[in-house]
């Protein structure tokens, strides 16, 4: 694709899926006509690779290709209903260590439907730990859990990474969004490195918001944000939403960046119901391509497309997802829409402000920790549990005569995390699964030995032990939360 492939960057290249080759094909047109200096190598990954029976979706020739590549131009991917097929797209980002998804929403007013018409937002949501770690049980024959992971390392590097790209971009304020008045230790720890990091950046503003007044504020008045950053499921709800408010989820591209490599690809899925007629929009697939040309220091290939495309919509040839009587122009094809945008290369917008961009490419560092003193102090225990009827009380006296016969203590038990013993109320609905909180007798700390003692104590009174949490203190402080009602 460049004139001097010696010097070109060798980007791996997946067609996709759905409408993936259609809008591809037209993104790999216009990085051609544009002259970037790149030399794509195919990989063939997708819904053909797990219905040949390979769950992950990816064979391990695609894998090496991926892998010695130093980005990744993705169309989307089909994964099939049923038969307990992982996700892709989760695949290769926590594999290839894709810590940041970075998502730009921008409005293209008047000449894209938007009723925000200064909404110009980045989110950068953490790409690899909580709910997405995919660890998940059935416990009793009711409860289910998942197990949320954040980490501070994981944390911190994501939150410097929006700071980062905030003084790159020349952006003015980072918004950090979690739920933490509810999950104080997971959520808290986002929110508590977030202010730590925070206080490098004096030239950026920086501010908190809960989630769920955060996202109403989002959709209701997007131009009162510039950069947000957070947890990977509200960062994937919150840019839909986004791209959607801007005009379409179709405009909207992705980054999903690491360390070695970075992905490239469109916000959207693979849309099969339009597949093959010839009426995909590729804006998505193309502003992720201008991404990635950023990425690799390419900035002017990247502002020529960009302003080409800019340039395009400002003239009102729109494709059917876009297209507005009275607004559009014209109703175009996906070919005749890319042959537009090659034909402005060279051009800028008239009225949308035209992009510059300078090759920025991003990296954080780790920074140590210091060491903490880690001391057990306790034991949840949790049982599946099922008598007729289901009797706190009943349970509490036998699980306080267990723990009295090694030296243990019964502080409390919730059911669906409500405090049911002691003291508990009689209108509180009960499941089978109960979480049983014991500390050692007389003492502030225990062993691991102490703790075995205990499970086979509770084991002999006929009460099934399904999972257990230590409860920990880190320098004194306590690293658990407590049961509602506690």
């Amino acid at each position: 694709m460049s004139s001097s492939p010696e010097s070109a960057h060798r980007v791996t290249v997946a067609r996709g899926d759905g409408i993936g080759p259609e809008i591809m094909d037209a993104t790999l047109r216009v990085l051609e006509a544009a002259g970037a200096p790149i030399v794509p190598e195919f990989v063939e990954i997708g819904e053909a690779a797990y219905l040949a029976g390979d769950t992950s979706g990816i064979p391990e020739q695609a894998w090496a290709t991926i892998r010695r590549n130093p980005v990744f131009l993705k169309a989307p991917i089909t994964t099939p209903q049923g038969g307990g097929y992982k996700s892709l797209n989760v695949t290769i980002r926590k594999s290839l260590n894709l810590f940041a998804n970075v998502r730009p929403s921008k409005s293209y007013a008047p000449y894209v439907a938007s009723p925000h018409p200064g909404m110009d937002l980045v989110i950068v949501r953490e790409n690899e730990e909580d709910l997405y770690a995919g660890i998940e049980h059935q416990q009793t024959r009711e409860v289910v859990q998942v197990l949320k992971l954040i980490t501070r390392p994981g944390t911190e590097r994501i939150v410097r990474y929006a700071f980062e790209y905030a003084r790159a971009y020349g952006r003015r304020k980072v918004t950090c969004m979690t739920k933490d008045n509810i999950m104080k230790h997971t959520d808290g720890l986002f929110h508590s490195v977030f202010r730590e990091v925070a206080e490098e950046y004096d030239d950026i503003e920086a501010d908190h918001q809960i989630i769920d007044i955060g996202t109403a504020r989002l959709a209701a008045q997007p131009e009162r944000f510039d950069v947000i950053v957070t947890l990977n499921l509200y960062g994937d709800i919150l840019s839909d939403v986004a791209s959607q408010i801007a005009g379409s989820v179709g405009l909207g591209g992705s980054a999903n960046v690491g360390p070695d490599v970075a992905m490239f690809e469109a916000v959207h899925g693979s849309a099969p119901d339009v597949a093959g007629k010839g009426i995909a929009n590729p804006s998505g697939l193309l502003t992720a391509a201008a991404q990635m040309l950023v990425h690799l220091g390419e900035s002017e290939s990247a502002s020529r497309i960009q302003n080409a495309w800019l340039r395009t919509l400002e003239d009102g040839i729109h494709t059917a997802d876009i297209y507005r009587a009275g607004l559009s122009a014209t109703e175009v094809t996906t070919e005749h829409f890319t042959d537009a945008l090659i034909e402005r290369l060279g051009e800028c917008p008239k009225e949308l402000r035209p992009v510059a961009y300078r090759a920025s490419r991003i990296k954080v560092d780790q920074r140590p920790r210091p060491a903490a003193t880690k001391q057990l102090v306790g034991i949840d225990i949790f049982l599946d549990w099922d008598t007729d009827p289901r009797d706190p009380d009943r349970l509490g006296a036998v699980l306080q005569e267990a723990a009295g016969r090694v030296g243990w203590s019964l502080k409390m038990i919730t059911n669906r995390g409500v405090k049911v013993f002691p003291g508990g109320l009689p209108e509180t609905f009960c499941t089978d699964h109960w979480r049983c909180r014991f500390v050692p007798s007389g003492a502030s700390a225990t062993t691991f030995d102490a703790v075995l003692d205990l499970l086979a104590s509770v084991h002999r009174s006929e009460c099934e032990v399904i999972k257990t949490e230590h409860l920990y203190t880190f320098d004194g402080a306590r690293g658990y939360s407590l049961g509602q009602g506690e």
